[in-house]
């Protein structure tokens, strides 16, 4: 079982970006790790950090229900810039194995939310 992120264009071919939970996890991890905070010091990850506190156009994503709701199109047009900056950091090839992956995730993320925009429809999770 696991997570899948997609647009809600009611396409079946549209592309999609999925992780097992864990995965999931680990991937919000890091890019919180990005934008230069713990997302275990954050309230409802086990700390007491306030999400008001922190200054990032992806908190709609990092901090979201695993595998319910959806994100607005406008939602997912304000996190582009910031995911395609997190792209432009790293070569895709890059020699770390995670890293690389961590990147292809941004990567596919990146597709999916070109779709949401374009389209005008809301990020699924699913």
């Amino acid at each position: 079982m696991g997570l899948m992120l997609f647009p809600g264009d009611d396409d079946v071919a549209s592309p999609d970006v999925s992780w097992s939970y864990t995965g999931f996890g680990m991937f919000r991890k890091w890019l919180a790790q990005v934008e230069g905070f713990a997302l275990a010091g954050m309230d409802g990850f086990g700390g007491d950090r306030q999400w008001s506190s922190v200054s990032t156009t992806l908190a709609p994503l990092l901090n979201h229900p695993d595998d319910e709701g959806d994100l607005t199109p406008a939602q997912c047009a304000a996190m582009l810039p910031r995911l395609e900056e997190i792209l432009g950091r790293h070569e895709p090839d890059a020699g770390d194995p995670l890293l690389r992956r961590r990147i292809e995730d941004v990567s596919a993320l990146v597709t999916v939310l070109r779709i949401c925009v374009d389209k005008d429809v809301e990020l699924v999770f699913g």
